[in-house]
């Protein structure tokens, strides 16, 4: 590729959006000019972000997930990030901004700081079969959004993770 402007290929050889109707236009364009963060760097630089964040940290500490303590001896702590997405609504304005707190479970070493992993989740072909089951018996569909959600369950083992960027620590004596 080029970057004098003769690139072999160019977007406009495989995308137009000259099909598309205006609201649909509308809506792609709109959800087109908002970009999510990739880190905590690019996103403290905005309120609604920081907002998101914090609002994600008192939602771990209002379900007891997590507390800050020291590191006893022989610990292994595990990296976390933050994730970063918008939701928006039907119109294409923005929802809610939305801050995840993910711990990088890759660092893990099994047997010191995990034993079993799982991770349910939906198939798409599960969800595209019920889609199609509503349609053809013309069930009623109602989406939900789940603010923070939390799996029963618990972990046999205890995992330390350092603070998430940005999360100031209370001064020690």
């Amino acid at each position: 590729m080029d970057l004098k402007g003769k690139t072999r290929y160019t977007i406009s050889y495989v995308l137009s959006y000259n099909s598309l109707s205006d609201r649909h236009l509308h809506f792609t364009m709109t959800i087109s000019s908002h970009i999510e963060p990739k880190n905590y760097e690019e996103a403290c630089k905005f309120p609604e972000w920081i907002t998101a964040m914090k609002k994600e940290l008192e939602a771990l500490q209002t379900n007891k997930t997590w507390y800050l303590t020291k590191l006893p001896d022989n610990q292994v702590l595990i990296d976390c990030k933050w994730i970063y997405k918008i939701k928006y609504k039907s119109d294409g304005s923005i929802e809610i901004y939305k801050a995840h707190l993910v711990a990088k479970g890759y660092t893990q070493i099994k047997g010191i700081n995990y034993l079993d992993t799982f991770s349910p989740v939906t198939k798409l072909t599960t969800v595209r079969l019920l889609l199609a089951l509503a349609a053809t018996q013309h069930w009623h569909l109602h989406q939900l959004d789940v603010d923070n959600a939390f799996l029963h369950g618990d972990l046999i083992v205890e995992v330390y993770m350092l603070p998430p960027p940005g999360h100031i620590l209370p001064q020690s004596n």
